[in-house]
This record gives C-alpha cells, structure tokens and sequence, in this order.
C-alpha cells in the first residue's frame, strides 16, 4: 500500500468493518508508541451508532408478528382473527 502524493490511502474494506467506518465517518488520527492510529472520532456518532439509535426511539410496534405477516401476505382474514 503506497501513500498518494495528496497523502492519502486506501483503508481495506476488512478494516473498515471492523472498526464501523462508513462513507463520511468522522475519523481522527494519533500517534501511539511511534504508530500512527486511525478511529472514528469521539464525539460524533458513526451511521451506524445513528441508525441503531432511530430504529430503539422509534414507533413501537401495535401489530403482533401474525397480523404483520397477515398484512404483508395480503391476507385481510388473517388480521381480524384475533
């Protein structure tokens, strides 16, 4: 892996899943026992962190998973069984 004249390089993809960085993670850089560490920044949440975050605060569920499945299936018979 070489560095661009920009200063810049690829990050593998096995990386960046392991670590959760995503298009336009905010990322900082610093330098441990003379290596030089990439994480996501503190402070701002990753797309991930956000995503989890709307799908816990979001609308509760007033469906069981029959009347969901009913629903989805096109069965309107199905839903008022209950």
């Amino acid at each position: 892996m070489r560095i661009t004249s920009k200063g810049q390089v690829t990050i593998p993809q096995d990386i960046r899943e392991r670590l959760g960085l995503h298009p336009n993670t905010e990322v900082e850089f610093t330098v441990e026992r003379g290596r030089a560490v990439l994480r996501p920044k503190k402070g701002k949440p990753t797309i991930g962190e956000l995503t989890v975050k709307r799908l816990r605060e979001g609308p509760k569920m007033i469906m069981s998973s029959k009347e969901l499945l009913a629903l989805l299936r096109d069965e309107p018979d199905e839903i008022d069984a209950d």
